[in-house]
């Protein structure tokens, strides 16, 4: 118990990525942290897409950075050779808030199993894009999904950085 917290602490964002794919069974832990994240109602709302093909990193960076607004060939995936893109139904009331309890899960998995993570804006804006309907078509998934958000994984080029002096006032305590 106390090394989950602590992980949960201690977990940052990391930027810089070494060029080694990460391992199946990295992957797959990953993965099934985000599948057991809680959801509304149980209705399991959220899909991955972990993608690890050089050729989609490449279609999708251009395009997040794109609706970024980020200068041509900015990566926007900071060189991470994993992506998992997190959707989900779009229909589900509560899609949005599942999905992220599944990458908050993915992100302290990483830590946890040595991985650097970091979570990407704009997958929303992503997939509203018709590129966007064919990659996840091309994935698999059809049907109504919204982007929630992508967890970007790799080993960690310099470490983790040090965590950072929270603000004194985060929370309030009512008895």
């Amino acid at each position: 118990m106390r090394e989950t917290v602590s992980d949960i602490q201690n977990r940052r964002s990391v930027k810089e990525y070494k060029a080694e794919q990460i391992t199946d069974e990295e992957l797959t832990a990953v993965l099934e942290a985000g599948m057991n994240a809680p959801s509304g109602g149980n209705r399991q709302s959220p899909v991955f897409i972990a993608v690890q093909n050089k050729e989609w990193i490449q279609k999708l960076c251009r395009l997040n950075a794109e609706i970024a607004g980020a200068p041509e060939g900015f990566d926007v995936f900071y060189g991470a050779p994993t992506i998992i893109l997190v959707l989900a139904d779009k229909n589900a009331p509560d899609a949005v808030q599942d999905g992220s309890l599944c990458l908050g899960n993915m992100f302290n998995a990483a830590y946890a199993l040595g991985l650097g993570s970091r979570w990407i804006n704009r997958i929303r804006e992503t997939f509203e894009t018709e590129l966007g309907k064919e990659l996840l078509k091309e994935a698999g998934y059809e049907g109504e999904y919204i982007g929630v958000g992508s967890c970007i994984l790799g080993y960690p080029a310099n470490g983790f950085p040090e965590p950072i002096k929270r603000k004194p006032d985060y929370y309030k305590i009512i008895r």
